[in-house]
């Protein structure tokens, strides 16, 4: 796939959001090259009045100023230090980021801030930044989280065209918590009848946990305009036995009744209460200067 990564410089950093265990969004990328047929992403693209079908993704926003807007921000007297959450409506650690460097760049700024930050990422990009990662965690608050819902071969190659397999997250993970890092992973979303499968979930649980994910949370997929559109064409041509099915659970709803919903991802927290982490977790490192270099 063709990308074009648009250099547009941005005016504000920090995003204030609602309805959300954190007030405070940071993006340094906007749109996304994983493609994922699911992606909330597309019902905020739609909205905006841009592409939401396959054209979602090949056009990149990099906000080259960002690390020094958002230092602006930081040094106000009205900013209380709460958590900065990072990969809410673009992946962080895609490929831009191995070139662009922002991501890096923001997390030295937040640190030397003394805020702490949350990641959400499909990315294994983000082991490369493991030793920053590290040694923030010994002055702020930081979690990483890892997306990885299946480790079915086919309904990753399918339903998340853009990412890196799953083994390579696995390693991730294994990565940030060899290093001290409280590291998480989230199994979501979980499709009905694609990744919701007892012992679907339960062998990603055992995986995860065998990487040494410290927190385990699971959701199921929701279909907003935008996404419902561009996530039942794919699954008409993936799986069209599946067509009738999906119409039948989500009818004209965004959401799947809370029941439905709790059922999907019943497995996968029965699997994570009775799974335990097997891997000794090493000591974290000595408190060090932290390297602000990007």
């Amino acid at each position: 796939m063709r990308v074009e990564y648009r250099i547009e410089p941005c005016k504000s950093a920090l995003t204030q959001v609602r309805g959300m265990p954190f007030r405070w969004s940071l993006n340094p990328y906007m749109g996304c090259v994983h493609q994922c047929t699911f992606c909330y992403v597309r019902h905020f693209e739609q909205r905006a009045d841009r592409p939401s079908d396959d054209r979602y993704g090949r056009s990149i926003r990099v906000k080259t100023n960002i690390a020094e807007v958002l230092r602006r921000e930081l040094a106000r007297r009205s900013w209380q230090r709460e958590e900065v959450a990072l990969g809410t409506a673009t992946d962080p650690y895609q490929p831009a980021e191995g070139r662009f460097r922002l991501t890096r760049a923001c997390l030295g700024q937040l640190v030397a801030a003394g805020t702490g930050f949350s990641i959400v990422t499909r990315g294994p990009l983000v082991v490369r930044d493991v030793d920053l990662l590290a040694a923030a965690s010994r002055e702020v608050p930081v979690s990483v989280y890892l997306s990885l819902p299946t480790l079915d071969d086919r309904v990753w190659r399918t339903t998340e065209p853009g990412t890196a397999p799953p083994a390579s997250r696995l390693r991730a993970i294994r990565v940030l918590a060899d290093a001290g890092i409280h590291v998480g992973v989230g199994l979501a979303p979980i499709l009905p009848g694609l990744s919701d499968g007892e012992e679907q979930l339960q062998a990603v649980v055992r995986a995860v946990r065998e990487a040494g994910a410290r927190t385990i949370w699971a959701s199921a997929v929701h279909l907003r305009p935008g996404v419902r559109e561009h996530f039942l064409a794919a699954l008409a041509r993936d799986w069209p036995e599946h067509v009738e099915r999906y119409e039948a659970l989500f009818g004209t709803r965004a959401y799947l009744p809370a029941e439905v919903a709790k059922a999907i991802v019943a497995p996968a927290h029965d699997a994570r209460e009775s799974a335990r982490p097997t891997r000794r977790r090493p000591p974290r490192p000595e408190p060090s200067q932290l390297a602000l270099a990007v």
